[in-house]
């Protein structure tokens, strides 16, 4: 629902098909209001009114641990990168956009009892365009990490996705000239 020219949203938890191509045309610049609320019209709107306004917009998504949040910035991210004008140079600076989440989520995801892969991190992502409305860059301002999450897990839940993923895969020189052993249950902070 709407609260005013807010989104408010809830994760189903389940796959919806609202989040196709189809949907992105549909909502493609139609007046705010005109059809259900949608994370596509947030998108469309704040990139119409800075358009139209050549001023600075942006979107704060907001939520509890479970909400969505991480998947509504992908899908509003995904909105641009199917709608906003297009030349080979964008695409590039889009996908590199798009591709650095799984980085991100691989440094910044851990298992939770609510969520094998939930988000432990915040971002402040900048989008910017050009005058004429084509996405030319953007830049993540600000990573803020969940640093308590290394040393202390509550039962049950598991440290930060990559260390686990660096001693299955890393190399075993890698993994020696790191000071590490493959084991995980080797690790004090892992089992206490």
């Amino acid at each position: 629902t709407y609260i005013g020219s807010l989104l408010v949203s809830v994760n189903p938890y389940q796959e919806l098909d609202i989040y196709t191509v189809t949907q992105m045309q549909l909502y493609r610049g139609v007046n705010f209001f005109e059809l259900p609320p949608h994370l596509y019209a947030i998108a469309d709107n704040a990139y119409r009114v800075m358009c139209s306004e050549y001023n600075n917009h942006f979107i704060l998504i907001s939520g509890e641990s479970g909400a969505g949040k991480t998947e509504a910035s992908k899908k509003i991210l995904q909105y641009y990168a199917v709608t906003c004008p297009t030349t080979e140079q964008l695409q590039i600076v889009r996908d590199r956009l798009l591709l650095s989440n799984p980085v991100l989520e691989a440094f910044g995801n851990a298992k939770t009892l609510r969520n094998d892969n939930s988000s432990r991190f915040g971002k402040y992502m900048d989008i910017q365009f050009d005058f004429k409305g084509a996405p030319v860059g953007g830049h993540i301002l600000s990573y803020l990490i969940e640093k308590s999450r290394v040393v202390h897990q509550n039962h049950g839940e598991r440290n930060f996705h990559i260390f686990y993923q660096l001693l299955e895969g890393g190399d075993k020189d890698l993994l020696c000239w790191l000071g590490l052993e493959r084991n995980p249950q080797k690790y004090m902070y892992l089992i206490q």
